[in-house]
């Protein structure tokens, strides 16, 4: 909607308004030249117009009615354009009603959209974190085991060579709370 629409409204209202007060001046000018000429007609009196002065009103009565019709077809066109613009301004209010409702939607499902993030993350994540666990213990149980062998060769009087790579590994730590044997074991790996 244009800012001029407002004016132009008010500007037909007051048109609207100054031709009301036009067909009522005019509709009394009528009533008060058909109730003469009801009454000198009535009356029959000498000072009965002439008849070429009784078609001047005739005219003149023809022609006010003309404007009459005229202002009314134009009252009826500006209420028609009122009618027309106040339908469009409740559909502006219902689609901005609509697109309000719709914004603020957006704004909540914006503003969950980091938790729903992190949680489908989180659930992403945990089994990765459960395998890094299970491989973990397995290597730790591994570990425990080459221990174990490698001290059972050295009772024995086996000797290892040297060569042996050293199976030390630094891995990530995804459980936080371990226990104190948990530690120990991988000191002695």
């Amino acid at each position: 909607m244009n800012k001029t629409q407002p004016t132009n409204i008010s500007t037909l209202k007051a048109e609207v308004a100054r031709f009301r007060e036009e067909l009522n001046i005019r509709d009394q000018l009528v009533r008060q030249l058909s109730q003469e000429l009801f009454r000198l007609v009535k009356d029959n009196t000498p000072y009965a117009p002439r008849p070429e002065v009784a078609g001047d009103y005739r005219a003149e009565v023809r022609l006010l009615r003309e404007q009459l019709q005229g202002v009314e077809r134009q009252v009826h066109f500006y209420q028609d354009q009122l009618q027309r613009r106040d339908l469009e301004i409740q559909q502006l209010r219902q689609t901005i009603r609509e697109l309000s409702e719709r914004s603020q939607m957006l704004e909540q499902v914006i503003r969950e959209l980091p938790k729903v993030y992190t949680q489908k993350f989180a659930e992403r994540l945990a089994p990765i974190k459960t395998k890094i666990m299970a491989l973990q213990s397995e290597n730790r149980q591994l570990q425990a085991n080459l221990i174990a062998v490698t001290d059972r060769l050295a009772t024995k009087g086996i000797q290892l060579q040297q060569s042996t790579p050293d199976l030390k590994l630094d891995l990530p730590n995804i459980n936080q709370q371990q226990s104190p044997q948990q530690l120990t074991a991988l000191s002695h790996a």
